[in-house]
């Protein structure tokens, strides 16, 4: 069925919170942690929260890395919130080099820490923050942004990293912060990624929840 999700329970990450706001959506939540769960998946979210080397070794551990690159070649719908968005891009530089999925071409690296006159700027970045279309996209139609108004879309953030992918295209939304602009919402066919928390973004992230949940 269309609305029911598999959420991936891999030990890091608030998954009740995700499961409620889900469940608020109307779906129906499934928890997986091993790779033949994920095969019988028809729609897949994969939370996180914490230090992507630990979130890419706890996903390595029992075959689930392998599990999800498999499940994205399916074509069936994957949504990667915070750190599970990030996990989604080729790699991070928290720490050092970390391979990440690689379903969307990019890299995870610090929010600056000055903006473009040397001014301090506070990182992490926490807080609400507007979406904003990103250069030459006319619209959110298509999207899991499809029924977000374009003002007054403010979401919550918690992050110290960004995703920037290799290729503008693969950027839906972002959010400005310190003159940066920071990959919000991106895509790569079937595979999603929002680095807010939709679980704690009121109506707005409610929505894109919802969008996701009625995916066919």
């Amino acid at each position: 069925m269309s609305d029911v999700i598999s959420l991936i329970d891999y030990g890091v990450g608030n998954l009740l919170s995700v499961q409620r706001a889900l469940e608020h959506c109307g779906a129906k939540v499934e928890l997986v942690n091993t790779p033949e769960q994920l095969k019988r998946a028809g729609k897949v979210l994969l939370p996180g929260v914490g230090a992507y080397a630990n979130a890419m070794s706890m996903l390595s551990e029992n075959g689930m890395s392998e599990a999800l690159k498999a499940f994205a070649q399916t074509g069936k719908p994957l949504l990667g919130i915070c750190l599970g968005m990030q996990l989604l891009l080729d790699s991070s530089t928290e720490f050092g080099f970390v391979e990440g999925l690689g379903l969307i071409p990019g890299t995870v690296m610090p929010i600056p820490n000055a903006d473009v006159h040397g001014a301090s700027v506070k990182v992490p970045n926490i807080g609400w923050r507007d979406l904003v279309a990103t250069t030459g996209r006319q619209s959110w139609e298509g999207t899991l942004l499809h029924d977000t108004p374009p003002l007054k879309n403010s979401v919550y953030f918690v992050h110290s990293f960004m995703a920037v992918p290799t290729s503008a295209m693969h950027r839906v939304a972002n959010c400005e912060y310190g003159g940066t602009a920071i990959a919000a919402v991106i895509e790569n066919e079937n595979v999603w990624g929002a680095q807010f928390h939709p679980e704690k973004s009121g109506e707005v992230g409610l929505s894109m929840l919802n969008t996701f949940v009625r995916l066919k």
